[in-house]
């Protein structure tokens, strides 16, 4: 479900639209140290070219090198497409050294021609607007088709029929847009996160970090609310102005965002979840989702440090999440939308 296999399949799209044949291979099942989960996506272009990957690099050649033979032959004449077929590398502990594969790990993998690209076009249309999407390939025929995935929804494998699942981007709204804030969005924006910056301040409008932050116009409780945060979305409050955070926390713990912070002290903190009970009816539930003070406790003193912090717990609440819902197991009926 990471944003990494979307962009995947977005090089896989343009390079489907520019002429070239294109290979998807997805991890389907891992044994020892492999360095990839399953559902890990790798494409290759027919020229070698590839985006993602599913072993950190151990079989990424050998893959390559299979995969340019079987769009031409000897005399470089393209040869016709195969259906989706499982490799595995790592067997024994002989091809585990040979491949580079760590403690004798072990990859099986489905390979798959990327023919129609309608269904990838769907798909990154559907996560784009924060949607979540299961793909089932059945292999014997190549057909595949999209369906409404759920939360916790897991890859899954039968040996005839793949189904894996593509969620949003994650996201990181930032109340404030000082210095702590642009520490954070470089941070975030590394770990592949959409950053969003909310600050009303004119004065710090120049202070908007850089590098492909957005900056949204408005009051934070509305920008909050008209952003409606899903379990992809985090929100963190940094101006030091009670009147803003409070604005936007007050929106934010009533949300379904996965990860809700505010800076400040564990007096301020206090005082504000007494404020924010009394004054604007929020629950004790509710309020026991906020972080604050925001940020893992690691002797963070400037404002690079605290942001290592920050983004720290936010990752560690967002695998915590996934975790717990792995362990449910608990999967809802699915009606496909399209099929190829």
């Amino acid at each position: 479900m990471e944003s990494l296999d979307l962009r995947v399949l977005g090089d896989a799209l343009l390079w489907r639209q520019t002429g070239h044949a294109v290979t998807l291979v997805t991890v389907v099942e891992t044994w020892g140290s492999a360095p990839r989960p399953p559902g890990a996506l790798l494409a290759v272009r027919d020229d070698g070219l590839v985006s993602g990957s599913v072993s950190g690099g151990c079989v990424e050649d050998d893959l390559i090198a299979q995969t340019k033979a079987a769009f031409q032959d000897a005399h470089g004449q393209p040869r016709p497409q195969a259906p989706p077929s499982m490799l595995a590398y790592g067997v024994s502990k002989e091809e585990a050294a040979r491949f580079g594969l760590p403690c004798g790990g072990t990859l099986r993998l489905v390979r798959e021609p990327l023919r129609d690209v309608a269904w990838v076009q769907e798909l990154l249309a559907r996560t784009q607007r924060h949607g979540l999407v299961a793909r089932q390939l059945t292999l014997a025929t190549g057909a595949v088709q999209l369906q409404t995935a759920h939360r916790g929804q897991a890859m899954q494998f039968d040996g005839s029929v793949l189904t894996t699942v593509f969620g949003p981007q994650w996201r990181l709204l930032l109340i404030g847009a000082g210095q702590l804030s642009q520490a954070v969005a470089q941070i975030a924006q590394m770990l592949d996160f959409e950053v969003l910056v909310c600050d009303p301040r004119e004065e710090y409008a120049a202070m908007l970090p850089p590098g492909g932050a957005t900056r949204i116009a408005g009051m934070p409780d509305d920008v909050v609310r008209e952003l409606v945060p899903d379990a992809h979305t985090a929100i963190v409050a940094l101006t030091h102005d009670s009147k803003l955070d409070d604005m936007a926390l007050l929106e934010a713990l009533r949300s379904e965002a996965f990860y809700v912070g505010a800076l400040g002290s564990r007096r301020n903190q206090a005082v504000r979840k007494q404020r924010l009970a009394e004054h604007f009816d929020l629950t004790a539930e509710e309020l026991a989702r906020l972080h604050g003070p925001v940020g893992l406790r690691i002797g963070a003193k400037t404002p690079a440090e605290i942001a290592v912090s920050v983004v720290a717990q936010i990752i560690q609440v967002k695998h915590a999440m996934a975790a717990a819902q792995a362990s449910t197991g608990a999967l809802a009926c699915a009606t496909p939308l399209l099929q190829s």
